[in-house]
């Protein structure tokens, strides 16, 4: 009997221990050609600080939606760091960065976010907020959890509300945001 549970929980420790295996950043690559991804997704490492990083970069917002925020300009950037040249699990958060082009600061006074689904609205809370007025840029920093980040993603049209201006993530942004979730899946 105790060999048949031992059988048993070797079973179940291989099986749970095969349903989450790492990436490597040579499979990373791979998954971010295949998802037709290279234009707007990078995967680099540092080998001072040995660490690897996955950027994706996306394309500007609608030029009506910026002008009527009173920007040039916006887009963002979301990605992670992890140790090493391998993602060891799928990652729980990511890190997610607008990038506003302005002549006056837009969001000094309020960077919260907030979107908002058919179902729900998610309160990803207040930015972390940067202002380089030399350069006329602001930048809003947010954690994204990959739950909303999924639950985002999966929608046809997805508006936010970012301090107190209206956006609208487009097509191109959201398959974006479904490429990075598939790229980053190590349980795929």
């Amino acid at each position: 009997m105790k060999s048949i549970l031992a059988v048993v929980a070797v079973v179940l420790t291989l099986s749970f221990s095969s349903l989450a295996q790492s990436l490597t950043n040579e499979a990373i690559t791979n998954r971010i050609r295949s998802e037709r991804a290279e234009k707007a997704m990078t995967l680099t490492s540092d080998p001072v600080s040995k660490t690897s990083k996955i950027m994706a970069v996306s394309d500007n917002f609608v030029n009506s939606e910026s002008s009527r925020a009173g920007l040039q300009a916006m887009n963002f950037a979301i990605g992670l760091f992890y140790p090493g040249q391998e993602l060891k699990s799928t990652p729980e958060t990511f890190l997610l960065t607008f990038w506003v082009l302005t002549k006056k600061p837009r969001f000094a006074g309020g960077h919260d976010m907030t979107v908002v689904l058919p179902e729900e609205m998610l309160v990803i809370g207040s930015g972390r907020y940067v202002s380089k007025p030399r350069d006329e840029m602001e930048y809003l920093n947010f954690e994204v959890s990959r739950e909303n980040l999924m639950k985002i993603a999966s929608q046809t049209e997805t508006r936010f509300k970012l301090g107190d201006h209206d956006f609208t993530f487009t097509r191109s942004q959201m398959k974006l945001l479904a490429d990075l979730l598939t790229v980053t899946n190590c349980e795929l």
